[in-house]
C-alpha cells in the first residue's frame, strides 16, 4: 500500500476515535471524554518543575498549549500506525486498541468517574479499531477501487467532524449563562467604598479592583464545569454535630456580605501576575461552620469540585477571630463568572489559593490532616501555606528607558491578614529608601507604593523589600514556588536616558 494511502487511513481513524469518544461524553458527561481524561491525567502526573515552566511561559494559555500539544501528538501517533501497516493491518490495529486502553484507563482514574463514564472511551476504541481495519480493506492495490476508498474516507472524516461538533454542543447544552442572568446579588453588609488614594495607577500600578475579566485563573480544569445554580447543591459532612445540605437559595436566604480581598496563587514567581483583588459577595464560612457545629480535633476543612479537585483548609484559619472567609457567590457586584468558579467557590484571605479557594464547590468535609491529603498535598506541596509578605515593582518594566533624573518607581505588596507596614526600594545595590505607600483598605488586600527616584543616565537596577505589621521583612532569599510560595526581592533592570 502506498504511505499516502496508509497514513490517511491512520488520520481518520484518530479522528474518528476521537469524535466517537467526545459524542458519546456529551451524552454522558463532558469529563467522560477520552482526550479530556487523558489530558488531566497528564496534568497530575506532570513533574512540578514542568508544571512551573508550563505556568511561567503560557500563564492561562497552558491548557490550550497542553491539548494542542496532545492533538500533535495524535497526528503523529496516526501517521506512525499508518506507516507500519502498509503490508498487514494488524500494526496499527494493536497502536490504536492500546490507545484505546489508555484511553479507557484515563477515565477510570478520574474522580468523577460513574459507571457510564466507560461507555465513552470503549466507544472511542471501538470506533478507531473498526475504522482503521475497514479503510485498510478499502485500500485499493489499483486503481479502480480508488474512487470508492476516497469516498468512504472522506465520508468518515466529515462524520467524525459533525460528530466533534454534536459532542462540544450536547456538553455545553446547560444553560449556565442563563442561570446566572437570574441570579441578583442584595448583600446585607456592604464593602466599603475604595478610598481615593488607595491605588497610583497612574504612575503605573494595577487598578486597586481587578475587573472579573482580568482575574488571574490557575487551576486544573481543562474544561470549565458547567453547573447551574438550581442544581447546586453543598454538603457539609465529617466531624460535624449537624450534618447539611445546602441548596443555592438556602445561601441566598442566609445573610450576604461583601468584602474586599486580594487572593495570589502559590504559583506566582517573585514579580509574578498571579494576584488579584475583587469585592467578593458571599456568607460568612465561620458563621456556616458554627451552625454545623465543629467537633473538637477538626483541624481540617477539606472540600471537593464538582470536577473532584480537592483542597485542604486550616480549621484555625476559617475561625481566626476577624476571619473574613467566605462562601462566595459574587465578584464586583455580578454572580461569579463561570471561569472564577460559578455557582460557588471559596475565599480565605491570608492563605494562597491551593488550599483556600475551591471553585466550582460541591463538597465540605471536617476532617483532620492525618486523615486526608488533598490534590497538591498528595504531590508534596505545603499543607497550610499561608501567604509570605511579599512586593513587586510595576513601573518601570524590565529593560524600559526612562528619563534621566527625578523618575517614579511603584509597584505592590501584599500580606493578607496581617497588613503592610512598609516598602523600602534600592537603586544599584545603594541605601534603602522608605516608600510611600497608599491609603490602605483593609489588611485582606494588597497595598500599593510609590517612590521618587534620582537617576544618572545609564543602566539601573531597581529592588523592593515590604515589611508586615507583624514586623516580618521580606527575604532575600531565593525559593521556588514548590513547597509553599515564592520567597526573594523583585529586581528590575532598566536605563535613564536624557530626555
Amino acid at each position: 500500500m502506498k504511505a499516502t494511502r496508509s497514513i490517511l487511513i491512520g488520520l481518520v481513524a484518530v479522528a474518528a476515535a476521537l469524535a466517537a469518544g467526545h459524542l458519546v461524553a456529551g451524552l454522558i458527561s463532558p469529563l467522560a471524554s477520552p482526550f479530556l481524561a487523558v489530558g488531566n491525567t497528564a496534568i497530575d502526573l506532570t513533574p512540578h518543575p514542568v508544571k512551573d515552566f508550563a505556568i511561567r511561559t503560557f500563564g492561562e494559555n497552558d491548557k490550550v498549549v497542553l491539548l494542542g500539544g496532545m492533538g500533535v501528538v495524535l497526528v503523529l501517533l496516526g501517521v506512525v500506525a499508518g506507516l507500519v501497516s502498509r503490508r498487514s493491518p494488524w500494526p496499527g490495529t494493536a497502536l490504536a486498541g492500546v490507545l484505546g486502553v489508555l484511553g479507557i484507563a484515563a477515565v477510570l482514574a478520574r474522580p468523577t468517574t460513574t459507571g457510564w463514564s466507560v461507555v465513552a472511551p470503549i466507544a472511542s476504541l471501538v470506533v478507531g479499531v473498526v475504522v482503521f481495519r475497514w479503510l485498510w480493506s478499502l485500500a485499493p492495490s489499483e486503481a479502480p477501487g480508488r474512487r470508492k476508498f476516497l469516498l468512504t474516507t472522506a465520508a468518515i472524516a466529515a462524520g467524525a467532524g459533525v460528530s466533534a461538533v454534536a459532542g462540544q454542543f450536547l456538553a455545553g447544552r446547560v444553560d449556565v449563562e442563563a442561570s446566572r442572568r437570574g441570579i441578583t446579588l442584595r448583600p446585607r453588609e456592604t464593602a466599603p467604598e475604595i478610598p481615593f488614594g488607595a491605588d497610583f495607577s497612574r504612575e503605573g500600578t494595577p487598578p486597586f479592583i481587578t475587573p472579573n475579566e482580568k482575574f488571574y485563573r490557575v487551576d486544573t480544569a481543562l474544561t470549565v464545569p458547567r453547573l447551574r445554580a438550581e442544581d447546586w447543591r453543598l454538603r457539609v459532612h465529617g466531624m460535624v454535630d449537624n450534618e447539611m445540605v445546602l441548596t443555592y437559595d438556602d445561601l441566598l436566604r442566609r445573610p450576604l456580605v461583601e468584602k474586599t480581598i486580594t487572593l495570589v496563587c502559590v504559583s506566582n514567581e517573585v514579580g509574578g501576575p498571579y494576584i488579584s483583588t475583587s469585592n467578593f459577595i458571599g456568607v460568612s464560612l465561620p458563621d456556616l461552620l458554627r451552625d454545623a457545629g465543629v467537633r473538637p480535633g477538626a483541624d481540617q476543612l477539606a472540600t471537593r469540585s464538582v470536577d473532584g479537585w480537592t483542597c485542604g483548609t486550616p480549621v484555625d484559619s476559617i475561625m481566626a477571630p476577624g476571619s473574613n472567609a467566605l462562601l462566595a457567590i459574587g465578584m464586583n457586584g455580578e454572580p461569579l463568572p463561570l471561569e472564577r468558579g460559578f455557582p460557588v467557590r471559596m475565599v480565605v484571605p491570608g492563605l494562597y489559593g491551593y488550599v483556600s479557594a475551591t471553585k466550582w464547590l460541591v463538597d465540605a468535609e471536617l476532617t483532620t490532616f492525618d486523615a486526608f491529603d488533598p490534590y497538591w498535598a498528595q504531590r508534596g506541596w505545603g499543607k497550610k501555606a499561608p501567604v509570605k509578605v511579599m512586593s513587586r515593582i510595576d513601573r518601570p518594566k524590565s529593560f524600559e528607558r526612562v528619563p534621566a533624573g527625578r523618575f517614579v518607581a511603584a509597584g505592590i505588596a501584599w500580606s493578607q491578614h496581617i497588613g503592610i507596614d512598609r516598602v523600602e526600594v534600592r537603586v544599584d545595590g545603594g541605601p534603602w529608601q522608605e516608600a510611600t505607600l497608599s491609603t490602605e483598605v483593609n489588611v485582606d488586600t494588597w497595598r500599593m507604593w510609590r517612590v521618587e527616584l534620582d537617576l544618572k543616565e545609564g543602566n539601573h537596577t531597581v529592588e523592593c523589600r515590604a515589611t508586615d505589621r507583624k514586623g516580618t521583612t521580606q527575604t532575600n532569599e531565593r525559593a521556588a514556588p514548590i513547597p509553599d510560595g515564592a520567597t526573594g526581592w523583585h529586581s528590575m533592570v532598566f536605563s535613564s536616558v536624557a530626555s
